[in-house]
């Protein structure tokens, strides 16, 4: 049987997203929450068994352990693949609590890393969506052999259940967005110039509200 492709969004409230640095300098950012949810019916009518999330999360974390890099994007992709040119996150711990499975996610120095971080020292609620593959039950809606791939970080829906809007389409639509897009791939390894494109992209992210 063909394996399908399993994406489930959570809030920022659900997934009670939380901030962390690794140091006082907050050079090192980090996101930490649910990041999948078992034993109870999601959005998406679909029930992930514990055992199954228990299952998953093992097998992630051990690739993590052993140096294997688990790499997030930003929003949703419409499949399994990373894409490179996308990617904001490194998944650096995933455990479980209870019936849900957890992880801790650093955000890295890419273009895409620097908009996210942004747009949390902003204020902007951000949730996060696990990706993976399994088996889904046509008539109960319970997942078999389920397998996560990775977890993303995603714009707030605005109601319960909504699909989000890429966070980094409203960037370029917005006045300056797509300029200021160019120089946070250009300036990764400047310093003050990050600096004065964080005050730039502040002021489209307000303009954005």
């Amino acid at each position: 049987m063909k394996l399908s492709y399993l994406r489930e969004h959570l809030s920022f409230d659900q997934a009670g997203v939380v901030l962390e640095s690794d140091d006082k300098e907050g050079k090192s950012l980090y996101l930490k929450g649910i990041a999948i949810q078992g034993g109870i019916r999601n959005q998406n009518q679909r029930v992930y068994p514990v055992r199954e999330i228990e299952n998953a999360v093992k097998t992630l974390n051990d690739q993590i352990q052993n140096g294997y890099s688990v790499l997030g994007e930003i929003d949703h992709p419409d499949d399994l693949k990373v894409n490179l040119d996308r990617v904001s996150h490194m998944i650096t711990n995933m455990w479980m609590e209870g019936p849900n499975g957890y992880g801790k996610m650093k955000i890295l120095p890419t273009p895409m890393g620097n908009l996210i971080r942004t747009m949390l020292e902003s204020g902007v609620k951000l949730g996060v969506s696990s990706r993976g593959s399994g088996n889904v039950d046509e008539r109960t809606g319970e997942v078999a052999e389920f397998e996560i791939i990775t977890v993303d970080v995603v714009a707030q829906p605005s109601a319960p259940g909504a699909y989000p809007t890429p966070v980094y389409e409203h960037l370029l639509n917005a006045r300056g967005g797509s300029r200021a897009f160019r120089v946070a791939q250009e300036v990764q390894q400047d310093p003050k110039a990050q600096k004065h494109l964080q005050e730039a992209m502040l002021n489209i992210i307000n303009g954005l509200k």
